[in-house]
């Protein structure tokens, strides 16, 4: 954090302006320009051929699965897409850069004027616009730890030269850290559904930079921005961007100026480091590139891509919460991932009540998940086994408490729980009449009892229903027994 925590009544005199650059990879079998393969965890600079390399004489070829992925990503964030979209060169020297530019998009970008709509903090929403999406290729990797000789040798790996990327740009409509960990999760969300990115924050999949600035509440004019780099989590672009929105006021309330720079996050330290000075566009010599023609989206391309988008994670979660009355938070959880939700709903629709099965996942399996720390896919308990619970327990075939001990035996066992129902076989009695039989030698046998529920304790109908509960070895009918305990004592 800054030297020194500014006061509440200091921070209240800023308001911080940022805006989002993400940048995506596309899950593409080969490469944006080349038929290498577009893949992680190679043994380095083996997926590597004269175009991706940047040998003289090489030309490039743009990959159109790429070009139909950037599409569907385009439509899925609400952009226009353009019909007539053109490449460039970007310049610059880096030495995980061999071409010496990089193919990008300048002025005339494949897709622009998009949004996404996030939740405020007072239940709401917030539009947040979406300035342009557009067609790249990465850079390749410099290796600057993990070698003997790291301390004066800089290895590098070209593996992901020429991996087709899109940058998604956010307008600077994000006040807060918090708008900013939302908008990234609900893009997370609509790029994972539409399956055009794994979007691997380790891997490098999805990367995140943050520009950041503040300004003095009710000023026409924003103040000046600084880029954050190399943040590999949403948590840590939270932070990233908590800690430069107070050194940034500080540096102005001391009467200093804040500087237009790149600055890197240090996750170990919880701080930002200057990196170096920030480049402006005409840094980059941006011309279009003479290797490859303009792209051109026709209406029927257009058409097509659109009719291939899925339901989206915000329809889909309002779709749900109506169709199986659910609540909006459950609706959320299940929706958190689209695999999930087809495995949900696929079971729902084949259950006798789809909430109950809802209800079971997330609470009773999800809560035995949690608590062992493991992921769904790591469940013993299948979705067809979850609607025979919710079944058996809809028919009045098993009680609560009878399901809780199927299940934690499933957990203990690591097996399915139809094996463990089938092999356990516990049955409730709803049979009325074998029920009043238990009930009347409960009650023989306890003439004291009955007399002080008779005078007005009438607290002791639990202890009647314990009894017989005991007596049936837990497998009355609760809803039941409960009846007909109070017509007996009453009677």
């Amino acid at each position: 954090m800054p030297a020194a925590a500014l006061a509440p009544e200091i921070l209240a005199k800023y308001e911080p302006v940022i805006g989002l650059e993400v940048h995506v990879q596309l899950l593409t079998t080969t490469k944006a320009f080349c038929g290498c393969l577009n893949r992680f965890g190679s043994e380095p600079n083996t997926n590597v051929c004269p175009v991706c390399l940047g040998l003289p004489g090489a030309l490039p070829v743009l990959n159109a699965k790429a070009v139909e992925f950037a599409t569907l990503a385009a439509l899925a964030i609400n952009c226009q897409v353009r019909e007539r979209s053109i490449f460039a060169r970007k310049n610059y020297f880096y030495p995980d850069l061999p071409k010496g530019y990089q193919i990008s998009q300048y002025d005339k970008p494949i897709a622009e004027h998009g949004y996404i709509d996030v939740p405020t903090a007072d239940g709401g929403t917030k539009r947040i616009g979406i300035t342009r999406l557009h067609m790249e290729e990465d850079a390749g990797k410099s290796l600057h730890d993990g070698f003997a000789d790291s301390a004066t040798r800089t290895y590098l790996d070209l593996n992901r030269c020429g991996t087709p990327l899109v940058e998604i740009v956010s307008e600077p409509d994000i006040r807060t850290p918090d708008e900013a960990f939302e908008y990234l999760t609900r893009l997370k969300e609509i790029l994972l559904y539409t399956g055009v990115s794994d979007c691997n924050m380790e891997e490098g999949s999805l990367r995140c930079d943050a520009n950041v600035s503040v300004m003095l509440k009710g000023a026409e004019k924003f103040g000046t921005k600084v880029e954050v780099k190399n943040v590999n989590s949403f948590r840590f672009v939270r932070m990233a961007i908590e800690y430069e929105i107070e050194r940034q006021i500080e540096v102005v309330e001391s009467g200093g100026r804040v500087t237009q720079e790149s600055r890197l996050w240090n996750a170990g330290e919880g701080r930002t480091y200057s990196m170096r000075s920030k480049e402006q566009a005409h840094d980059y010599r941006y011309f279009p590139e003479p290797d490859l023609p303009p792209l051109i989206v026709s209406h029927e391309f257009l058409e097509r891509k659109r009719a291939e988008l899925p339901e989206l994670p915000e329809a889909r979660r309002a779709r749900m919460t109506a169709e199986y009355e659910l609540a909006p938070k459950d609706a959320a959880t299940l929706t958190v991932s689209r695999e999930f939700a087809d495995r949900f709903e696929a079971a729902a629709r084949t259950a006798r009540n789809p909430r109950r099965v809802a209800n079971l996942l997330l609470s009773e399996v999800g809560g035995r998940l949690n608590a062992l720390g493991l992921d769904q896919e790591q469940s013993p308990v299948s979705m067809a086994g979850i609607v025979l619970a919710a079944d058996l327990l809809d028919e009045g075939k098993i009680s609560s408490k009878q399901l809780k001990q199927l299940l934690d035996i499933c957990f203990e066992k690591r097996e399915d729980f139809p094996a463990v129902y089938e092999r356990e076989k516990p049955e409730q009695i709803t049979d009325s009449s074998a029920i009043e039989a238990m009930i009347d030698a409960v009650i023989a046998d306890n003439p004291k009892q009955v007399e002080q529920y008779r005078a007005g304790k009438t607290t002791l109908v639990g202890f009647f229903v314990g009894q017989v509960m005991k007596a049936s070895k837990g497998q009355a009918n609760p809803a039941l027994l409960n009846e007909l305990v109070t017509k007996k004592l009453e009677g």
